[in-house]
């Protein structure tokens, strides 16, 4: 198992990428706290982990809250006695097709994309950093985007702007904290099928045509590279971008 005896806390976890994720750190042997907003599914994601015999518990978890974060972390520590892993997964998409020019954008809709996009993956890092060090180290993975190096021209800029903050602050992040042994770096998913996605109305033919391998991801590719950076198997990875998208950002 490629994270026994590891500990991981995972934003966003109630559906989608974040379901899987934890889903899979607990298959490789991970004790996971995993949270969301939508409280009735990750309940249900915790008790079909635990049916298949996987060690997790589910917690409210609003990322833009410091007091969510705070109660996150100190489950994980007074459940498991410590933390290795923390996956900054939770995000949101605004709707293609609206507010997509930038005099369009709201001042509200631009600083919800950017809090919990960008501010959420800030208060996960800063809250998990002294458990992490206090173990002796660990992985911080944060989920960014193949818009946040290089955005198509019907990405939202608010949604670019806020993976492209979180991609440098896993850079600052990594170097900071290399000597303390906890790591920091990004993943950067194309089009994957989730509810988030759907909801987004992004996944129309013709942005799929523009994918290289020529269709869309699933949520299981991604989480393969999450579960890498998570590992030990990276052990001399940190400060680095895993760009997951079918070649996008490649043309």
């Amino acid at each position: 198992m490629r994270l026994r005896n590891k500990v991981a806390l995972i934003s966003g976890g109630a559906r989608g990428m974040g379901a899987v994720e934890a889903t899979m750190f607990a298959q490789e042997g991970a004790r996971v706290v995993f949270g969301d907003i939508l409280d009735e599914m990750g309940q249900q994601v915790e008790a079909n982990i635990r049916k298949s015999g996987g060690r997790a518990t589910y917690v409210h978890l609003d990322v833009t809250q410091e007091e969510d974060w705070q109660g996150a972390v100190n489950i994980a520590m007074s459940e498991y006695g410590r933390l290795d892993i923390l996956v900054n997964n939770a995000g949101i998409v605004p709707k293609y097709g609206r507010s997509i020019g930038v005099e369009d954008i709201t001042d509200d809709e631009w600083k919800q994309v950017m809090d919990i996009n960008a501010k959420g993956a800030f208060l996960g890092t800063k809250y998990a950093i002294p458990i992490m060090r206090a173990s002796g180290g660990g992985s911080i993975v944060n989920i960014s985007s193949g818009a946040g190096i290089v955005p198509s021209p019907e990405t939202p800029a608010s949604y670019a702007a806020s993976k492209g903050a979180t991609r440098l602050f896993t850079k600052s992040t990594a170097i900071q904290y290399a000597h303390e042994k906890i790591r920091c770096n990004s993943v950067h998913p194309g089009l994957v099928s989730t509810p988030m996605l759907q909801g987004a109305g992004a996944a129309n033919p013709d942005r799929v045509s523009r994918v290289p391998l020529g269709r869309i991801g699933t949520p299981e590719e991604i989480a393969y590279g999450v579960l890498y950076l998570a590992s030990d198997e990276s052990s001399f990875v940190t400060g680095t971008e895993l760009i997951i998208d079918g070649g996008r950002t490649a043309q």
